[in-house]
């Protein structure tokens, strides 16, 4: 993760045998990571733990700044708020977007007493066309001990992350094999 100009592509496949634990390549790299409890699939749906197969584009980074100093990076980057959720209610017209809270319909909460969304990077998955019901929050984010199953993202470690947001050039992308 060296090259001077930076990454603009990660991949990331399943570790043969383990439905919820992949690789991500990333500058000659190759970083163990959690993917969703039920695997990975081209087939995403909202609630059921998959991690979306294809290419999206990372479109900014989110941080806690209770949780460190502001990460070192040249992707978008701003600080998530004890306010800040993300909506899932598929039905609802901020499906999948970026909401104050409280909000009363279903939500995730962005400002996580569990840690995992200290660092967040954004994918642009099911926003452009938004599909209701499609899946909504999936991003790259810190993961559980263990690299235990997320619910349908990508997740590693907090200093393997830290390292890779510092080289990721604005426009990269992340491409998830099924």
């Amino acid at each position: 993760m060296e090259h001077p100009v930076g990454i603009s592509r990660l991949r990331v496949h399943r570790r043969p045998g383990l439905r919820h634990e992949g690789v991500l390549v990333a500058g000659g790299r190759a970083l163990r990571v959690a993917l969703g409890r039920s695997g990975i699939s081209a087939d995403k749906r909202e609630g059921d733990g998959r991690t979306p197969a294809g290419r999206w584009r990372i479109l900014g980074l989110l941080y806690r700044p209770d949780a460190g100093p502001r990460p070192l990076t040249r992707l978008p980057c701003r600080p998530i708020a004890r306010t800040d959720g993300w909506c899932d209610a598929s039905g609802h017209r901020r499906y999948n977007r970026p909401v104050t809270l409280p909000f009363s319909a279903s939500h995730e909460r962005l400002w996580r007493e569990d840690h995992l969304y200290d660092l967040v990077l954004v994918l642009d998955h099911n926003t452009r066309p938004r599909i209701m019901g499609r899946g909504s929050a999936v991003f790259v984010h810190l993961a559980r001990p263990g690299l235990r199953p997320t619910e349908g993202c990508v997740a590693l470690p907090r200093g393997e992350l830290r390292r890779l947001v510092a080289r990721l050039r604005p426009g990269a992308e992340i491409v998830i094999a099924p």
